[in-house]
């Protein structure tokens, strides 16, 4: 019995026991990364960094003429940006001098026809003054003609 219970110890060990498996396991794969895997990966890393250097060195003066070009476009951009804004100032300026020529042309209109009936009135004033001397000269030259009148009858 000895035996059999000896037996069925080693079978149940081996069948539920997993423990002297995984240690072979996890030692067998410690080993091949340590081995295979730590040199392939430095190898990898170091081609990485050859790639990222000679990238560098490639794009660096590209990078450097697409920057020069686009810097030169964004100045174009902006000389026709500023082109723009000063014509549209141009415009408000022009418009805004041509509102106020049009005013001062509306104010110089009112001065002008007040300045024409100014005018009209003392034009009737002088008028009538002259009538006035025109009646008074009359009437000095009638009172003169009657005067040598009587000087010559007599």
């Amino acid at each position: 019995m000895d035996k059999i219970a000896k037996d069925v110890g080693d079978i149940q060990s081996r069948l539920l026991d997993h423990r002297p498996v995984i240690n072979a396991e996890i030692r067998y794969f410690v080993r091949e990364f340590e081995e295979k895997r730590g040199h392939r990966e430095g190898r990898l890393l170091e081609n990485l960094d050859k790639m990222v250097v000679e990238t560098n060195e490639q794009m660096v003066p590209t990078n450097l003429e697409d920057i020069t070009k686009q810097l030169s476009d964004v100045v174009k951009r902006l000389d026709a940006a500023n082109h723009m804004a000063e014509r549209v100032q141009q415009r408000e300026l022009e418009a805004q001098q041509s509102a106020q020529l049009q005013a001062n042309m509306e104010q110089l209109k009112g001065e002008w026809a007040e300045f024409l009936k100014e005018q009209q009135r003392l034009k009737e004033e002088v008028d009538e003054e002259h009538a006035k001397a025109v009646g008074q000269l009359s009437a000095k030259y009638n009172e003169k003609k009657k005067e040598l009148a009587q000087f010559s009858f007599v």
